[in-house]
């Protein structure tokens, strides 16, 4: 029987595979999950529950996934632990889309979140929005269409 190999070298019996043999899975995708890591996991897990509301929908330990929205999540990883390290420069925002920016803009300001920008209106691409830090410094932007399509 002729399998492909792995290391990309014929063997007697074992026939090579080129990139053009095989097609993509057509299977749809089930989550979208961002990873953010962590060097204080317990206080990242506090500020997602806390003042994101967001919900725990998977718990690996050292890896704790939140449900942001249907298909959407975020992944907050001791990064002890994870494939990446924590590192002060997080050149990566995390955008969570609401209907009503204004009810978050005020619980955000009530809640005094570090980093909390001025509302703001960016008619080039249809959004009023703003945006704070989460503990460690990972930027967090919450905001709404002004237009449709946008």
């Amino acid at each position: 029987m002729d399998r492909p190999t792995r290391t990309g070298h014929e063997a007697k019996g074992v026939r090579r595979v080129s990139a053009t043999d095989i097609s993509r899975p057509e299977a749809p995708n089930e989550l979208a999950i961002t990873f953010f890591y962590y060097r204080d996991l317990s206080q990242a897990m506090r500020f997602y529950e806390d003042i994101l509301g967001l919900p725990l929908a998977i718990d690996q330990g050292w890896c704790k996934i939140y449900r942001i929205c249907p298909g959407a999540h975020v992944g907050l990883v001791d990064e002890a632990k994870g494939m990446n390290k924590w590192a002060a420069i997080k050149p990566v925002q995390l955008c969570i889309r609401v209907t009503d920016v204004n009810d978050w803009y005020a619980y955000a300001k009530a809640k005094q979140l570090d980093g909390l920008s001025q509302l703001f209106v960016n008619d080039e691409i249809g959004i009023q929005a703003f945006v704070f830090n989460d503990p460690e410094g990972y930027q967090i932007e919450i905001q709404t269409a002004t237009r449709a399509g946008a």
